[in-house]
């Protein structure tokens, strides 16, 4: 008997460049700042150095030139933490990696080739904030408004086959998630979620890694490995993220 697997994956950005339709994109918002909420909420700022490099304590993250500051992660927390609603109920809160990941893709955005989309109502402070029970008038609403609203618009090329390791770590992803029926094999899994969503999603991934390449980014190793998701599962667990930074744990040096 042949199984089939529907309604298999959720972007946040269209397949082509083009974002999906407005209903499918309040799922996509909600999906996407609860999936970023989940990364772990990272310890307090310490010293961390290996043999022959200088850390710097101080800095959560590098693009190019710009430091993003532990201050300022700690500043925008707690300015959400300050505003979380009593009705938040289980909404996720605001972690020092989501403020990471969210204060990188805006800097890297600035510098990137974008496509408006005037048919499409931009995402607002109000509904990052309601993912996460807090004020839209703070600082992270607003960022992550502007950070979805700009990987809504990137210009991306042609779609983009998955390579054996790609579909391999699909397959892994899918397997974790649960989105893969029992008894189908995972041959017969990877036809059916090689499509064309997951392609334009494979050629969002590379946009956004050339930019994160060419501005040198670099993640203090407290947040390593920070992904970006870019593409879920029915079940809403990511199926294909970005990197954002180095995937090791080797210490940041500083620019001088």
């Amino acid at each position: 008997m042949t199984v089939v697997i529907t309604a298999k994956l959720t972007t946040t950005m269209g397949g082509s460049g083009r974002p999906p339709s407005l209903a499918h994109e309040r799922v996509s918002v909600m999906q996407h700042v609860r999936r970023l909420a989940s990364i772990p909420a990272i310890a307090a700022v310490g010293l961390l150095a290996l043999a022959g490099c200088r850390s710097e304590p101080g800095v959560a993250a590098y693009v190019g030139d710009t430091k993003i500051t532990e201050d300022r992660v700690t500043a925008i927390v707690d300015e959400a933490v300050r505003s979380r609603s009593d009705e938040a109920g289980d909404a996720m809160p605001v972690d020092r990696g989501t403020v990471v990941s969210t204060l990188i893709l805006n800097e890297v955005c600035a510098h990137l080739d974008l496509a408006p989309q005037p048919d499409q109502p931009p995402v607002t402070a109000e509904q990052v904030a309601s993912g996460f029970g807090i004020s839209a008038d703070t600082e992270f609403a607003r960022r992550g408004a502007e950070m979805q609203n700009c990987l809504r618009s990137l210009k991306v090329g042609p779609p983009i086959a998955p390579t054996k390791e790609e579909l391999a770590d699909l397959m892994k992803r899918a397997r974790a998630a649960g989105a893969i029926p029992d008894g189908m094999s995972d041959e017969d899994a990877a036809r059916q979620y090689d499509n064309r969503t997951l392609r334009g999603a494979l050629a969002q991934r590379k946009v956004l890694s050339d930019a994160l390449t060419e501005h040198d980014v670099s993640v203090n190793p407290r947040y390593r490995p920070l992904e970006f998701p870019l593409l879920f599962f029915q079940t809403g667990k990511p199926a294909v993220v970005v990197m954002l930074g180095e995937p090791g744990s080797d210490a940041i040096v500083e620019r001088r």
